[in-house]
């Protein structure tokens, strides 16, 4: 009887600027990569339209956050635009140990965060071609005033100074070009030592 080979799973982490276009890329990865776990963050936020708990995000209050930052069991957390965000530890861990590969979309300083926990993670950066069209896209949503836009603005300007911290840079100018870029870099991670991508 052969032993058992235990192949950890890796850990893919994917950030970008509110408007990069960060949530439809890594919907589309999922849509082709069905066997990666995609990593549900747990926020005080309220939820946006059309947006599902469990499903989304886990919508907690600001004191069930703060209660479980007490007892350890958040591999990573930030505040951002006023709100807490979160990555249970548990469920990365457990996750890895079965062999899965781990989807992960959070901002910068959670990035930080957890590469420093799980420095064998891969980092991957979503750009805008420009914050022309950033700026286009988050007026486009419909969702928040002016004051907002102008504040995930500025704080787009301070995360895309942090993109050499990245592994992978993408350009999301074209959504097909920058879904295949995507899935491209995953894939090459994916693969079997010495298959080389087709």
């Amino acid at each position: 009887m052969e032993p058992e080979i235990n192949v950890q799973g890796k850990l893919f982490i994917i950030s970008a600027p509110s408007g990069a276009g960060k949530t439809t890329l890594c919907t589309r990865l999922l849509e082709c990569c069905p066997d990666i776990v995609y990593s549900i963050s747990y926020t005080t936020r309220r939820p946006r339209p059309g947006e599902t708990d469990g499903k989304d995000y886990h919508f907690i209050t600001k004191e069930t956050f703060l209660e479980k930052q007490a007892h350890g069991y958040w591999a990573e957390w930030a505040r951002v635009h006023d709100h807490y965000y979160g990555t249970s530890a548990e469920f990365l861990s457990d996750s890895m140990a079965r062999g899965q590969d781990v989807l992960m979309d959070i901002d910068v300083q959670g990035a930080v965060q957890i590469k420093g926990r799980f420095p064998e993670a891969i980092t991957i950066f979503i750009m805008p071609p420009s914050m022309d069209a950033l700026k286009q896209r988050l007026a486009g949503r419909g969702t928040d005033d002016p004051a907002v836009i102008e504040k995930r603005l500025q704080n787009a300007i301070r995360e895309m100074a942090q993109k050499d911290f990245y592994q992978h840079v993408i350009v999301n100018d074209e959504l097909e070009i920058a879904t295949n870029d995507l899935i491209n870099v995953v894939e090459s991670y994916r693969k079997p030592p010495g298959q080389n991508l087709k």
